[in-house]
């Protein structure tokens, strides 16, 4: 195994697929995991704050987490959180059972940590986003030059319609391109390298009940904890999609970052709908590279992701605790 460690800041929405992509992060040996963000999504910032620190403690980590957006960037945009699949509580009921976090939260909001980090260890930094993208364009407005200063960003969110996957609270938006659709485009046409892990690939990645079973037990109470609060989740996607367990959404985010060979990519500008009957559809000019011409022009190609080897990616839950 390539022993090269990779300094990471998460930004997220905890969230039961947040929970398992950081029990990844903070857990597996290459992540050298520095902070993390909180944001809106699928609970209130509140409670997705306080689950960031639960969980960070969870899985052992004494580092800065920081309180981003509680809304998107335009206010109107606002829409009911998604508790109707994470729990009231955003981890399935489970929250109580969190240790305490092992630190205060940070004082800076969540974009001026970032900004912080990245100026501290120039080209070193990926950034992780799997809630809304609130707290990187919040990031980008407060200081530009850090899109040249990142190593990477990888996000999860978006869907371009590839295999039947489309969108997932419309036909073609994903949930945290619609949470805040300004957001997503900024971070999208910004002049930095982007990752874009859709549902096209992480609606193939399904953790079978049997996969999420061998959590149980391990990880000194953590792994226990992620399978009681897949209960709550794997509930909703049996009664939606009847896939007898989850989708790794947010984990294939994190997977990209150590099983590259496992993704299939496809270059070229991305742009979000942000009007109209198709708003938060994502959409990526392929054919043409470099966007000339088109309503893409000036824009940077960025990575959409196409096609993933599943099982690499589920077999890194097996690497860690």
């Amino acid at each position: 195994m390539d022993s090269t460690r990779i300094p990471v800041i998460f930004d997220t929405d905890p969230g039961i697929d947040d929970a398992l992509a950081l029990a990844l992060l903070a857990s597996h040996p290459r992540f050298d995991l520095l902070a993390v963000t909180s944001a809106f999504g699928n609970a209130s910032v509140d409670i997705t704050t306080r689950n960031a620190q639960g969980l960070t403690a969870l899985f052992g980590k004494d580092i800065p987490v920081a309180r981003g957006a509680e809304g998107p960037l335009r206010d109107e945009r606002r829409r009911n959180h998604a508790t109707h699949v994470h729990g009231d509580d955003g981890i399935g009921g489970l929250s109580a059972q969190l240790p305490a976090p092992t630190r205060p939260l940070d004082p800076r909001p969540a974009d001026q940590l970032l900004c912080d980090l990245v100026n501290e260890r120039p080209g070193e930094i990926t950034l992780v986003a799997v809630g809304p993208f609130t707290n990187l364009a919040l990031a980008l407005q407060r200081d530009p030059s850090i899109a040249s200063k990142v190593k990477g960003v990888i996000v999860m969110g978006g869907a371009f319609g590839l295999r039947g996957h489309s969108g997932n609270v419309s036909p073609v938006a994903e949930a945290n391109i619609m949470a805040d659709p300004e957001a997503a485009d900024r971070v999208f046409t910004a002049p930095w390298p982007v990752t874009i892990v859709g549902l096209d690939v992480t609606q193939e990645a399904i953790m079978r009940e049997a996969d999420l079973a061998k959590l149980r037990g391990r990880g000194d109470g953590a792994g226990e904890l992620l399978w009681q609060a897949t209960r709550h989740y794997q509930r909703f996607y049996d009664e939606r999609d009847g896939i007898g367990g989850i989708y790794a959404h947010d984990a294939s985010a994190a997977a990209i970052l150590l099983v590259p060979e496992a993704f299939t990519l496809r270059r070229g500008p991305v742009r979000v709908v942000r009007e109209g009957i198709a708003t938060g559809q994502t959409i990526q000019d392929w054919r043409n590279e470099h966007g000339t011409g088109t309503a893409w022009s000036g824009h940077p190609a960025q990575l959409v992701c196409v096609e993933v080897d599943a099982p690499r990616v589920l077999a890194l839950f097996d690497e860690i605790f």
